[in-house]
């Protein structure tokens, strides 16, 4: 499942995608229009403001926005920036590789064949949708 952190962080970037060309958006707005407590949105917007995707400009004119075209972030990106990874477990992982332990060696482990598979699925369809792309509801 993916963590409350990453959802809240998926719907902040989707509402600054929204507002993509129209200046700072106040911290206050995205909070209430996303449903994300501030405090916990301050951090997120920091996070992701070093990780490149989200600049920031303070003063009373202040706010932030996508620091990137929505079409250059993909969902793959944004679940990476805040998992670490899209594997389900440890030894599946590109890039944050660890030996799962009490388990096989993954030589032999039939789970971690098919975890492989699910992360490469999974990447295969995050990696191809952006900020950018509509997503119709219902």
């Amino acid at each position: 499942m993916l963590s409350q952190r990453t959802r809240y962080t998926i719907r902040a970037l989707q509402h600054l995608a929204d507002h993509f060309g129209q200046g700072p958006i106040q911290l206050t707005e995205i909070a209430t229009a996303q449903n994300i407590p501030a405090k916990f949105l301050t951090v997120i917007l920091s996070e992701m403001s070093r990780a490149g995707l989200v600049a920031t400009m303070r003063g009373k004119d202040g706010g932030y926005w996508l620091a990137l075209s929505p079409v250059d972030v993909s969902y793959g990106d944004i679940v990476r920036i805040t998992r670490g990874s899209l594997a389900l477990v440890p030894c599946a992982s590109r890039y944050a590789h660890e030996t799962c332990k009490n388990c096989l060696e993954e030589e032999k482990c039939r789970l971690r064949e098919l975890m492989l598979r699910v992360r490469d699925e999974t990447a295969q369809v995050l990696d191809k949708i952006t900020l950018a792309d509509p997503i119709p509801i219902g």
